[in-house]
């Protein structure tokens, strides 16, 4: 049968998106290039070229009946490029605040479910003369480094386009609803026997087995502790659809000079300004940033080295609280610093990662209802989200253009009002903030994140 179930952590994107109306879990980007744009006519005919590349664009998803099994992957039959292909102009005068808004209502929209779950928008009309690419792409498709991996195929490391890759692609026919019944009950079936294989696996190396299953448990108690609700404030709450959306920028090298005058890594930096950005936020909408007040949920990658190519999320995490009590910028970033050291020696990410393996082995019906009754319950733990994904460090080419710089867009759920995402281009630095409609202050956050990183360079 033609057809491929989605892993845990893929599934879970789709069953959150299920249980909250009002929320939309596609990852996006915004590319800019250099001009001019291209036609879409022209841009399509690329796109073809590279769709043997990207098996999943020509899939889309399949619920089982009555949920006995995952969601699974199957060839679209009436997939069709151009619906995938949407051209939109910005209004004069083309610059920030106007991609800033069209990417908030583009995100806005969720992708349709009865196609494969991407769209790509073609955005003419930048100031400068320059153009860029939307990529709107379900979570459950890709995590952030796969999604990123996805430029280094549809664009090119030379302004002269690769040719063409073969293609040979006939879509394999759609599984029935009874035939998708039948496989699903056959995994429940095989489910005991795949259990009784790992564990058989890990009592051959009992050594290794034991090291990783004790630093799970310390790990899950860890994170446990820190689901502990915080302190209401205006970061949490209700959402709407329509979305707010503001970015602000920096610079590779300032922050890597940072690090090495001041201590932390490339992320406690980062991070760092974030911090300084929700202190901000919180002190011009009239609150006292308390010690507890901000937790953010870090992803951690845990794709095995060698295993780039793949797609489908494999990520972990951290639950850091960021310090925004604290005024001074170096003490702000000497917190930082030292929470993560602490997520890190607690084993939070090894305890995200032995859920994710473990939930292969517990039956659907069971795994997506607790995934959908946990994202209808209103919760203040987790505040916000910070991710952070280094991206292309060599210049790419989109038919000839150059790309000058890339913003990444994080979804946000679970009561989350403001997420944050981070990423690399070449020497540039680009911070993407989604907002729910009523944070009409995201400039706030994104001025503050700028002015950090320009204080700590400083010093």
């Amino acid at each position: 049968m033609n057809a491929v179930p989605l892993g845990p952590l893929d599934a879970a994107f789709l069953e959150v998106e299920d249980a909250e109306p009002e929320v939309s879990m596609a990852i996006a980007s915004i590319a800019v290039f250099a001009g001019p744009s291209p036609g879409t006519d022209e841009f399509a005919a690329h796109l073809a070229g590279r769709l043997p590349l990207i098996p999943r664009y020509r899939q889309k998803v399949r619920r089982v009946p009555l949920d006995l099994g995952a969601p699974v992957w199957v060839d679209d039959p009436g997939f069709d490029l151009d619906r995938h292909l949407v051209r939109v102009a910005l209004p004069a005068p083309g610059g920030d605040a106007e991609l800033a808004a069209l990417m908030g209502r583009i995100m806005a929209t969720r992708l349709d479910r009865d196609r494969p779950l991407w769209r790509y928008w073609l955005v003419e009309g930048l100031a400068g003369g320059r153009w860029a690419l939307v990529s709107q792409i379900h979570h459950c498709m890709v995590d952030g480094v796969s999604g990123t991996d996805l430029y280094g195929i549809v664009l090119d490391p030379e302004p002269d386009p690769r040719p063409p890759a073969p293609d040979a692609h006939v879509p394999g026919p759609e599984p029935s609803s009874a035939e998708l019944l039948v496989a699903a009950a056959g995994g429940l079936l095989r489910l005991p026997l795949a259990a009784a294989g790992a564990a058989a696996a890990l009592v051959a190396r009992p050594r290794e087995a034991w090291g990783r299953v004790a630093a799970g448990l310390r790990g899950g108690a860890a994170l446990l502790a820190s689901l502990r609700p915080g302190p209401p404030s205006s970061l949490t709450g209700p959402r709407h659809r329509p979305r707010r959306y503001a970015f602000a920028r920096g610079r590779v090298e300032d922050v890597r000079a940072i690090r090495h005058r001041l201590g932390g890594t490339f992320n406690d930096v980062v991070l760092a300004a974030v911090t300084a950005g929700f202190r901000a936020l919180l002190l011009a909408r009239g609150e006292e940033p308390a010690p507890d007040l901000v937790r953010t949920l870090v992803p951690v990658s845990v794709r095995a080295p060698g295993d780039e190519g793949s797609r489908g999320n494999q990520v972990s995490l951290l639950l850091p609280r960021l310090p925004v009590h604290l005024d001074d910028p170096r003490e702000r970033l000497a917190a930082t610093v030292a929470e993560l050291d602490r997520c890190k020696a607690a084993h939070e990410a090894e305890a995200g990662a032995l859920l994710t393996r473990l939930a292969r082995f517990e039956p659907y019906p069971l795994l997506g209802g607790g995934v959908r009754w946990a994202s209808r319950r209103t919760q203040r733990s987790v505040v916000t989200v910070t991710t952070n994904v280094p991206g292309p460090r060599e210049t790419l080419y989109g038919l000839g253009r150059e790309l000058l710089e890339i913003i990444p867009y994080v979804p946000i759920g679970s009561a989350v009002q403001v997420g944050v995402s981070i990423m690399t281009y070449r020497d540039g630095l680009a911070i993407g903030i989604t907002g729910d409609e009523a944070a009409e202050d995201l400039q706030v956050l994104a001025r503050a994140v700028e002015t950090e990183l320009s204080v700590l360079s400083e010093r």
